[in-house]
């Protein structure tokens, strides 16, 4: 059984609600599954898990949320090389350029992304939830 974390921030409760059906979808894969803000997560914890879920969503100029998300990630991408990843997030404006930067981010530290990234505009919808259950299939799979 594979050992999964989904580590997410969420400030209007749209990335949270991605964050439990990738959860569910990790779950329902056979993994053990962990959900865990940001706050909770540090590079020491990177090792514990086969595949990490990260959620953020898009905040001001196209960035990740930068008091607590931004920080432990980039402490994150030393340990990242060769880690089984996804990435997921919602955003209200643009056109998803902040979650590019992030993927280029992760290519750049070595990480293995298992499946394309997950993006929601707002609140995720019906196919969006689907979506981030099948993200969750993926990491536990990884």
């Amino acid at each position: 059984m594979s050992k999964v974390a989904v580590v997410f921030w969420s400030g209007t409760g749209n990335t949270q609600a991605m964050a439990e059906a990738v959860l569910a979808g990790a779950k329902e894969a056979g993994a053990q599954a962990d959900l865990l803000n940001s706050d909770e997560f540090s590079a020491a914890k990177v090792a514990e898990y086969d595949a990490i879920g990260f959620g953020c969503p898009s905040m001001g100029a196209e960035q990740l949320e930068e008091s607590s998300f931004e920080p432990m990630f980039a402490a994150c991408e030393s340990a990242l090389s060769g880690k089984s990843i996804a990435l997921f997030g919602s955003f209200g404006w643009g056109d998803g350029q902040w979650m590019r930067d992030w993927e280029s981010r992760c290519d750049d530290a070595g990480a293995r992304m298992v499946c394309d990234s997950v993006i929601c505009n707002e609140t995720p919808n019906d196919d969006g939830i689907n979506s981030c259950r099948e993200l969750g299939a993926s990491l536990a799979k990884a």
